[in-house]
């Protein structure tokens, strides 16, 4: 959290006129007490008359208008200074987060990444505000009020003196024991998101398979399990007001008592009583205020920690310098690659070897799990691979600016997605600076002209989160043309068409072949691939066979059963 502070120098003028006004506020608060001393002693029990009476009410208006005057700047200050802090911090941990790559996305989990961004900065805005506002103001009054209190009388002055030192240990050992709790209970909430954001995208899952009660069960369980850990650490929160409550009523208790017979002795006025009074008041006003800090410091703390946890996740791929390719060369080249993800044991692929020439057509093909993803994610550099090279247009991936090697690369992934907006702003994702005969030609190509006609408004027609008003294979033809509009040297069609019919994907696959671009086309079915000039066919994420259609069907046994399951054919 300390670290994060350094985003309060861009506020440095907010940040000191801030507690300055509130400590200017503090100073003639505790000037108060005094002014009501003299007003009893001199102008109420003395021969001070009623004009010197109404001197010292006009005192204590003026050092209210005044005092209202600095909490009201201050406050704006620190509401100036918390709100700014917290919007540069979000901005630098969302680009930092778009920096990750996606080992350390996998990681890190979308739920705990979006409380980070919001619940987690909101916890942080409190904080800082509210110690802007007070953690200079209350130790400051009460501090200041034990100080008066030494002007008015020394011997019950000392009650100050023993009071403060046993609260400061009360508040102290709360926020110790506090602080690692409020850790807990924001990992909880990390866990309740992770199950409304999974059953909200899920929900038709859900409802088709009849788990509603099952996954109302797994909320309510979880739910619990964070309602646990926050009565937990609110127990020990809430010992702050009444612990601190008793230690000053008592101190007050005793302070009446012995400023009775002190005044009835005539040591002290009883002006000076109503002063010390005023004075261990204030304190008690200020240390509850301080108590309620304390617990909001703690969650910013803690929250502030989580923030700063991702901000030192440095990524784990190095951007490399090469931003020049060599078009002569084979388009991609797999050199013995293998990949391990994570913390897993064993690889996703290993071994993986084979070459795409410049416009050809790759087809992959494999089982549920044999790595056709992984292999396709190595060639943008979406991971590293653990050993081997992977080469686009002659050089190492690794060795090449990111954003050089993917301008050259149009992906369409295997879960398909589109943003809030129109049609024509999801589509110029792939090329911002794009014509209208450039996004139609795009369109023309991912066979998505009847999408974009039948809706009102055509390319202006709006699109909604997630592409929610759109059927499955009106959005996978959408991603392929936003990723045509980009003109790619390198296509990579991750089970793209899996939704479309037979004749649309015929269509497709047609227009595929006349582009100047190499393709990699992932698919389930052979249709999608027979044509494609070298079909590379994985099992277990090992390569198994490489060739045309009808070289696989005469060597690769695997493939075969594939075709045949899924064609009326007959075995030769």
């Amino acid at each position: 959290m300390l670290k994060l502070l350094k985003f309060l120098k861009y506020y440095k003028k907010e940040t000191v006129l801030g507690p300055l006004l509130k400590l200017a506020e503090a100073l003639l608060e505790l000037f108060v007490p005094l002014v009501i001393s003299a007003l009893i002693d001199v102008g109420i029990n003395g021969e001070a008359g009623q004009g010197y009476i109404i001197k010292m009410c006009l005192i204590l208006v003026a050092f209210g208008a005044f005092g209202l005057a600095f909490s009201v700047t201050a406050q704006f200050f620190a509401a100036k200074a918390a709100v700014g802090f917290t919007r540069r911090i979000r901005e630098k941990l969302f680009a930092h987060i778009q920096r990750l790559g996606y080992p350390e996305l996998d990681a890190l989990g979308t739920s705990t990444m979006v409380t980070r961004l919001t619940s987690d900065m909101n916890q942080i805005q409190n904080g800082v505000n509210l110690s802007l506002r007070l953690l200079l103001r209350s130790p400051f009054v009460v501090f200041g009020a034990m100080i008066m209190a030494f002007f008015v009388d020394v011997q019950l002055a000392l009650i100050f003196v023993v009071v403060i030192p046993v609260l400061a240990i009360v508040v102290f050992s709360i926020m110790l024991a506090s602080i690692p709790l409020y850790k807990k209970v924001q990992q909880k909430l990390d866990s309740v998101l992770a199950s409304v954001r999974e059953n909200l995208t899920g929900v038709r899952v859900v409802r088709a398979f009849c788990k509603e009660e099952d996954e109302q069960q797994n909320f309510n369980d979880k739910n619990r399990e964070l309602v646990s850990k926050q009565v937990t650490v609110g127990r020990i929160s809430a010992l702050m007001n009444p612990l601190t409550y008793v230690i000053i009523n008592l101190a007050i208790a005793y302070l009446i008592y012995s400023g009775a017979i002190s005044v009835e002795a005539g040591v002290i006025s009883q002006g000076a009583l109503v002063a010390l009074y005023n004075y261990m008041s204030q304190i008690l006003v200020e240390l509850i205020k301080l108590a309620s800090l304390i617990i909001t410091i703690t969650r910013s703390f803690a929250c502030g920690n989580r923030v700063q946890a991702v901000l030192e996740i440095e990524p784990s791929q190095k951007n490399g310098s090469n931003r020049e390719f060599d078009f002569s060369a084979d388009a991609v080249e797999f050199e013995n690659v293998s990949l391990v993800y994570g913390t897993d044991r064993e690889p996703s692929i290993e071994n993986v070897t084979f070459s795409a020439s410049a416009g050809q057509v790759i087809g992959i093909i494999g089982g549920t799990g044999s790595g056709k993803t992984s292999v396709v994610n190595l060639i943008p550099r979406f991971y590293d691979a653990t050993s081997g090279t992977v080469k686009v247009f002659g050089k190492d991936v690794k060795d090449c600016d990111t954003d050089a090697l993917r301008a050259l690369i149009g992906v369409v992934p295997q879960k398909n997605e589109l943003f809030k907006g129109t049609i024509r702003e999801n589509l110029l994702w792939g090329n911002e600076n794009a014509t209208e005969q450039e996004l139609e030609r795009a369109i023309l190509l991912a066979q998505a002209q009847d999408v974009v006609a039948s809706k009102e408004g055509g390319l202006d027609s709006i699109i909604e989160q997630r592409g929610r008003n759109l059927s499955g294979g009106q959005r996978q033809r959408l991603t392929i043309a936003r990723a045509l509009v980009k003109n790619p040297k390198i296509l990579i069609l991750d089970d793209s068409a899996s939704a479309l019919d037979y004749a649309t994907d015929a269509r497709l696959r047609k227009a595929i072949k006349e582009l100047d671009a190499t393709v990699f086309v992932v698919s389930q079915r052979t249709s999608s691939i027979r044509n494609a000039d070298k079909i590379i066919v994985l099992d277990d994420g090992a390569v198994l066979g490489q060739g045309t259609h009808e070289e696989l069907l005469a060597t690769c046994p695997i493939y075969s059963e594939i075709h045949f399951s899924q064609t009326k054919e007959e075995r030769v």
